[in-house]
């Protein structure tokens, strides 16, 4: 399988410090040819940034994730603007910027209080709204909040997508009648918690799904111990796995998957 897209990678993990290069090469080699590596804090969306800068096969998201919202202000606002800005005086990593997020809600651990995740949430699409930034979306056990907040924004923005999807057909129906693209990682391979997600692949138009590892999170659990070892971190180079899986499903051939998915991934993204 060539040509994948991995749309969610947290390749500035410390979990990565070691080998990044090495992590993207292996990727490469899997044929997983572009990764959009997540941005979940202003310096960790700097760091992507800057690490895409000199990879000319990733892209990076720029924005605050909930379990940081505590730490959003004015100033906060102005970088994160400035990351994602289109303007002359702009960062020349700017044109890195692939979408504004990981933003949304996350009301399962409450890292930040309930009202400055709104607060966060709210400001992140706003800015997506005013320069055409698709949004990489992230919920968790927050989908009344969520929703109302996502619907007062989503006319004025030009895509979305809700990464690592794990609710249900309530949930789904939702965000496809928001025409949201919708995240599948390896979460779907684990036969524990992740088994309600097959017969809801069904119902994934295929033009609005797209692949994920979230690595280093995430390491599919069906995957054979002589592929994935023992260090139990997942990688972008095991997004083929996750495709030939979700493939076997749909009754599709995983090259097939590949092209759709890909496609999607690159007219979301504007990926060339």
């Amino acid at each position: 399988m060539t040509n994948l897209v991995d749309i969610g990678v947290n390749l500035m993990s410390p979990a990565f410090d070691r080998d990044r290069d090495a992590v993207l090469a292996g990727a490469q080699a899997a044929g997983v040819k572009t990764l959009i590596i997540t941005g979940s804090s202003i310096a960790g969306s700097a760091a992507a940034l800057a690490f895409a800068q000199t990879h000319p096969n990733c892209k990076a998201t720029v924005g605050i994730h909930p379990h940081h919202a505590k730490d959003w202000d004015a100033a906060a606002k102005v970088q994160l603007q400035e990351m994602v800005s289109p303007e002359p005086s702009a960062t020349p990593m700017a044109a890195l910027s692939a979408a504004i997020g990981e933003c949304g809600l996350d009301y399962n651990r409450n890292f930040s209080p309930p009202q400055a995740q709104r607060k966060c949430f709210e400001d992140q699409l706003a800015l997506a709204a005013q320069l055409k930034k698709p949004v990489f979306l992230h919920e968790r056990d927050a989908f009344e909040d969520f929703l109302t907040i996502l619907k007062q924004y989503r006319a004025h923005l030009p895509g979305a997508v809700v990464h690592c999807f794990t609710g249900g057909m309530a949930e789904l129906e939702a965000w496809l009648a928001l025409d949201c693209y919708i995240g599948i990682t390896g979460w779907i391979c684990d036969e524990r918690r992740g088994a309600h997600l097959i017969p809801l692949l069904q119902h994934i138009p295929a033009e609005r799904l797209l692949l994920e590892t979230d690595a280093p999170y995430l390491l599919p659990r069906n995957m054979p111990r002589s592929i994935k070892g023992k260090s139990g971190r997942n990688e972008p180079c095991f997004l083929p796995h996750i495709a030939a899986f979700i493939a076997e499903i749909l009754g599709k051939t995983a090259e097939q998957l590949a092209a759709e998915t890909s496609a999607n991934a690159a007219r979301l993204f504007n990926l060339s």
